[in-house]
């Protein structure tokens, strides 16, 4: 079971709340959160932030395993893969680096994220409260934004309000970025 998978577990069973109930408070099909908290699956953040805001908790909880104190250093060397999503429930996607673990004050989720070749077959779009800001670090990047696509660049950026329908990929080969996520309380 990942860290993830059991914290998701640990809030729920906090709660006392069952798969069944966090289903019904997620629209999230019961067999899928059991794969989240016991074989470490997950198709995108979409239903990882849906968990979160059922269990009450920010994304970021599910990452969190020591208080820091201010200001929060994160060295290139000790970047860990925090989440790795899943394509088709089966390849592996895109892998999630926080920037903020850690810090449990915090408002924003920063993360460095390695996007796969294969996470440009995910076209499914994802709304939710907030904003996302991105920098390309590396290779090419596929924003589709409601009825918009555009291919990013090293160096472009990109700041939009994500509850707007909204998918970003490679654009073909591997791709890395900065991303930054506010969730509103």
């Amino acid at each position: 079971m990942s860290t993830v998978g059991k914290r998701i577990r640990s809030y729920r069973e906090k709660q006392k709340l069952s798969i069944e109930d966090l289903a019904s408070r997620t629209a999230l099909d019961y067999e899928f959160i059991k794969a989240v908290e016991e074989d470490d699956m997950y198709p995108s953040l979409r239903p990882l932030v849906k968990l979160a805001r059922a269990l009450g908790v920010r994304l970021g909880t599910f990452m969190d395993d020591q208080v820091s104190s201010d200001p929060l250093i994160v060295r290139l060397a000790e970047r860990e893969d925090e989440l790795i999503t899943h394509v088709d429930d089966a390849e592996p996607g895109m892998i999630f680096h926080s920037l903020g673990k850690g810090k449990t004050d915090r408002h924003m989720e920063p993360f460095f994220i390695e996007m796969l070749p294969e996470s440009a077959k995910e076209t499914a779009l994802s709304s939710h409260e907030g904003e996302e800001f991105i920098v390309v670090h590396s290779g090419k990047v596929r924003l589709i934004y409601g009825a918009e696509e555009s291919i990013l660049e090293p160096g472009d950026s990109v700041y939009y309000n994500s509850v707007v329908p909204h998918n970003i990929a490679s654009a073909g080969g591997k791709a890395e970025i900065y991303a930054v996520l506010y969730f509103p309380e």
